[in-house]
């Protein structure tokens, strides 16, 4: 069958999950921290990931992915929780809970990861990354989706800085034989000069491309559109970077 979204190409850096001592380590925390931190709530293995931070091995890095009270193999809500810990006892250092963070419902909640690429927001800060991935249920109208939320460990305060940019939205409509219409948009972020308060600018390279295939009388073709490139530039506001309602997973 003919494949109906192209691959995704994301400049992706190395995720959790890694296979050295110390980040089974951290699995074998996942649930100790929750019951510290949730008391009688149950950790979802499926949706929840830490690694060593590659930046300062010292320090371990975990979300955790909460399901709400009421959820069913439809859907739900999911409250999210970000955790820096000491890579040797595991003692919490700085935490971030933010409720209902994730629905899962026709598009569903398939995949959380961290991302420890080389986010050097000041001299003296450095950024990691969660993406949170999606995927459609419908066969006729495929979907794929990541959004990517930036957080910073400020002292004993972990702060998002940017929230839920869209980087990945791979769409379509077909009528399940040939005939139909593809899009694909992914983006990623590169570190600029400095700009306010002497946090670095972020510029989001994006890529779209379209493909539009029929059915002719001896088979399907697939016809690309001309690729449309695009840069955006994000600046610190003081708190936080503020990620355009365009470029916002929603």
């Amino acid at each position: 069958m003919k494949k109906l979204l192209a691959s995704a190409v994301l400049c992706l850096p190395l995720f959790a999950h890694a296979g050295t001592d110390a980040n089974a380590d951290c699995q074998a925390h996942l649930s100790t921290w929750m019951k510290t931190l949730h008391p009688g709530r149950q950790l979802d293995t499926e949706h929840a990931a830490c690694k060593v931070w590659p930046a300062d091995p010292s320090l371990t890095l975990a979300v955790q992915a909460l399901p709400k009270a009421g959820n069913t193999d439809d859907g739900g809500e999911y409250d999210l929780e970000v955790l820096v810990a000491d890579s040797k006892s595991g003692a919490i250092i700085a935490h971030e809970y933010e409720p209902a963070a994730i629905s899962s419902d026709a598009i569903r909640f398939s995949q959380i990861d961290l991302d420890t690429a080389r986010y050097q927001l000041t001299p003296q800060l450095r950024a990691f990354g969660v993406r949170v991935s999606y995927e459609g249920a419908s066969r006729v109208n495929p979907y794929e989706g990541q959004a990517l939320s930036l957080y910073v460990l400020d002292g004993h305060t972990l702060r998002r800085v940017v929230d839920n940019l869209a980087v990945q939205n791979n769409s379509g409509e077909w009528d399940g034989n040939c005939a139909g219409t593809f899009s694909a948009t992914t983006r990623a972020l590169a570190i600029g000069p400095a700009g306010s308060a002497g946090y670095a600018t972020l510029r989001v390279g994006e890529t779209s491309k379209e493909s539009v295939s029929k059915q002719t009388s001896s088979d399907c073709v697939s016809t690309d559109r001309p690729l449309k490139r695009n840069t955006t530039t994000l600046e610190y506001d003081g708190t936080a970077y503020r990620v355009p309602k365009a470029l916002h997973y929603e």
